[in-house]
């Protein structure tokens, strides 16, 4: 049958289904049977296409982390029934049982076979459910028959986690979980609980029992206990990715720096390493051993200044690394002093920090946060690229002075003079000399400008004051700023009609959360500017 006919063929079976004319399924049937991708590709081509469609929907194509199915992910199996009956025979696509002990009930009888099982829950999407008996048993099925891939679980305060768990755990004559390669388990929950409250979720035997002998990504978060860490180093010697963030209190006990570092000799492939200040060693381990990462691309670490001097002094990360975060929980004033060597030594040693950068401030309440990252010419301004670095501080009532020195002092260990993007979005209120260390920001972002002194002007008082601020600035972009009037444009229209004097005109971006702007003001600013942007968005209050 050619083309034209199967064409013509198919809009006369349309025209019957749209009439109700006969059978309409038998019709649709009929039709889907002309079809190309129904004549032209083999059931196991096309079974190979929905499993190909199907993973890459579930987020785990390229990742480790798996993040289970997205609503409505099984709807090509309703396009036809050959479509159906090749998915039916297709097993890749029934290793989901879906986010929920709902839809776990739903498919887990649908493929009994030994295909491998990625075991996701997500309690947060919804209604408590229980996890009965016909769940267990076909878990401990696929325990028993070692046919788990994934196990990545989020429970709430209560949820089924802790049955989950133990019926994960392996008889004496079963399973010994080999084929799993990636463990996420978030226990969600008070670090201050009461035995009415829901108890963290022993997780002991599970490690003590399961061999792991492939297991690649392993992610404990919240409220899971562990009776003893050594449990983890002679089963796990995979791990490309390990993140621990486990709300440690007695009678869990913590990890101390020989357990750490047993884990991380045990699996020098680590590409990922994060580590929370719960699971941060604090003990007083005075030992000169060091422990070589060579692979690692993604360093997190969260705790008090010493501690995490002290790790990174002992860990031997390779010169390039994609991302480094430093997380200090410490409102004292030898914080930076601490750390500063370290991270400057970091910019040095890692060739990519000579490309062009940009600089990234944040601040919210209690905290100031500064990230530093490549441009690259084809990226947007807003997105640093890797490698990158950031550095929170946590405070706990933090002042408007206690923040702009701080920030001022991590923006001082920048390699200043290759930033080409600034982003203040923390309102450092830097003086204006402080822009002649970036002479080549082609990118301003600020926020709040009008809170600044001498809007990008140097002192007239100072040394500085017939040096050129900025001279590669192309774009500045202002959000958030008062109310717009003659007066309180006063200092950013100096500014700009001396870059105009100078021919060195630049493109200004405005946005405003309020109206009301005084009319005279755009037609100033667009003498002076070579591109002029003005977007309101909100109401006064």
């Amino acid at each position: 049958m050619g083309r034209e006919t199967n064409i013509d063929s198919i809009r006369v079976l349309e025209k019957q289904i749209e009439e109700g004319k006969g059978d309409t399924i038998k019709l649709k049937r009929d039709r889907n049977s002309l079809l190309n991708i129904s004549t032209r590709v083999p059931p196991e081509i096309l079974g190979y296409i929905f499993a190909c469609g199907l993973v890459r929907e579930a987020g785990h194509v390229y990742s480790w982390f798996f993040e289970g199915l997205q609503k409505g992910s099984y709807n090509f199996i309703l396009v036809c029934h050959h479509w159906f009956e090749v998915a039916s025979r297709t097993p890749e696509l029934w290793s989901f049982w879906g986010n929920t002990l709902q839809d776990w009930k739903k498919r887990h009888s649908h493929w009994a076979g030994a295909f491998p099982l990625d075991l996701v829950l997500d309690e947060h999407q919804c209604e408590p459910d229980t996890f009965d008996q016909s769940l267990e048993d076909a878990v401990r099925s696929r325990v028993t028959q070692d046919t788990i891939r994934r196990v990545h679980l989020t429970s709430g305060s209560g949820g089924a986690l802790p049955s989950i768990i133990s019926s994960l755990t392996p008889d004496d004559k079963g399973g010994q979980n080999e084929n799993i390669e990636s463990v996420v388990w978030h226990k969600e929950g008070s670090i201050v609980w009461r035995k009415e409250e829901s108890p963290p979720v022993d997780i002991s035997n599970f490690f003590a029992r399961s061999c792991l002998s492939k297991l690649r990504s392993l992610e404990l978060y919240g409220d899971l206990r562990i009776s003893s860490w050594d449990y983890l180093a002679p089963r796990t010697t995979l791990l490309t990715a390990l993140s621990l963030n486990i709300d440690t209190f007695p009678p869990s006990p913590t990890l101390t720096t020989a357990q750490l570092f047993s884990i991380l000799v045990s699996n020098p492939n680590l590409q990922e390493l994060l580590l929370s200040s719960a699971a941060l060693p604090n003990d007083a381990d005075r030992s000169s051993f060091k422990v070589q990462l060579r692979h690692l691309k993604l360093l997190s670490l969260e705790g008090e200044p010493c501690h995490l001097l002290g790790l990174l002094h002992r860990l031997v990360l390779p010169e390039m690394l994609d991302h480094m975060e430093l997380i200090v929980s410490d409102s004292t004033d030898d914080v930076l002093q601490t750390l500063a060597p370290y991270i400057q030594d970091h910019f040095q040693r890692d060739a990519r920090f000579q490309d062009r950068l940009g600089v990234c401030s944040s601040s919210r309440l209690g905290s100031i946060s500064i990230s530093v990252g490549v441009i690259r010419a084809q990226a947007t301004p807003q997105v640093l690229e890797p490698p990158q670095v950031s550095l929170d501080i946590y405070h706990d009532i933090p002042s408007r002075n206690v923040l702009k020195q701080w920030s001022t002092s991590l923006i001082a260990l920048v390699p200043l003079e290759r930033v080409v993007f600034f982003n203040d979005g923390s309102s450092m209120k830097l003086p204006g000399e402080a822009f002649l260390m970036m002479p080549n920001v082609e990118t301003l972002y600020f926020s709040d400008p009008e809170s600044y002194e001498r809007f990008l002007q140097p002192n007239p008082d100072g040394p500085h004051v017939n040096e050129n601020i900025l001279p590669s600035l192309r774009l500045l972009r202002l959000e958030d700023i008062p109310p717009l009037d003659d007066d309180s444009w006063g200092r950013l229209t100096t500014f700009l009609a001396h870059r105009a004097s100078k021919s060195q005109t630049i493109s200004l971006e405005v946005i405003r959360r309020f109206s009301h702007t005084c009319p005279k003001v755009p037609d100033r600013i667009k003498d002076l500017v070579k591109e002029f942007t003005y977007t309101e968005t909100g109401e006064d209050d």
